[in-house]
């Protein structure tokens, strides 16, 4: 059986983000998501960050919990998850910047290619369409 191990923490993990551009825009992205939660961050899995929890349980039955906003430094990327994606983030991304986007994830390649402000307006409209769907839980 394999054994556990522990999780690190966000600070350690942020510490550990070796590109210097990609690890000083992490540390913003903490920053703000800090500011627009007012929660505490926490480690989802190996690499992301994430700042509040839901639960959700899916007409099929399929059920379990997820973060309800947060990013990851990825090496290709920023990966910031705006959940669950179900909205229509059109009009604000208009004024991001350079991005490309997934389902419930916006790719960003540097905060430079990208309006700050925009990116805070993205993730607070991203929290309030969970909270219309799903009880979010602060971390």
């Amino acid at each position: 059986m394999a054994e556990n191990k522990p999780q690190q923490s966000v600070e350690d993990f942020l510490a550990a983000v070796d590109h210097p551009t990609r690890a000083a825009d992490a540390r913003v992205l903490d920053a703000l998501f800090r500011d627009i939660t007012g929660w505490q961050p926490r480690m989802w899995g190996a690499t992301i960050v994430g700042y509040g929890e839901y639960q959700y349980t899916y007409e099929s039955g399929h059920s379990g919990s997820s973060l309800a906003t947060g990013f990851s430094p990825r090496k290709a990327s920023l990966s910031i998850y705006i959940m669950p994606g179900y909205a229509d983030f059109q009009p604000i991304l208009d004024r991001l910047g350079k991005y490309k986007i997934g389902k419930a994830c916006l790719y960003i390649n540097k905060l430079a290619d990208v309006d700050i402000d925009v990116v805070a307006e993205i993730i607070r409209a991203g929290l309030d369409d969970l909270g219309k769907r799903w009880v979010i839980t602060p971390t």
